[in-house]
């Protein structure tokens, strides 16, 4: 299977959030972007071990709304850092 190329990929970013749960996350983003903003979104939860908290990996495009829907909840949950690599999260 051949690979595509780099234009042809998703832009993703990584964003360190910190309190809440996988669960709680997941349902925060769906009541506030729905089942469309979700697939446009694409959230993969990331492991990283080194890092506190954790870490949700969103699509460029959807990225000021899946951070507006996280700081609009009722819990205790903030978002860290935003970053374009895992890598730059551990800084």
């Amino acid at each position: 299977m051949t690979q595509l190329p780099p234009s042809m990929r998703t832009k993703r970013r990584y964003i360190q959030i910190q309190g809440g749960s996988r669960e709680s996350i997941e349902g925060i983003l769906l009541l506030h972007l729905g089942t469309f903003g979700w697939a446009k979104a694409e959230p993969l939860f990331v492991t990283v071990p080194e890092i506190d908290g954790t870490v949700l990996s969103v699509d460029r495009a959807s990225l000021d709304f899946v951070r507006a829907s996280i700081e609009l909840s009722k819990e205790r949950i903030r978002v860290i850092r935003v970053s374009g690599t895992i890598k730059g999260l551990r800084a």
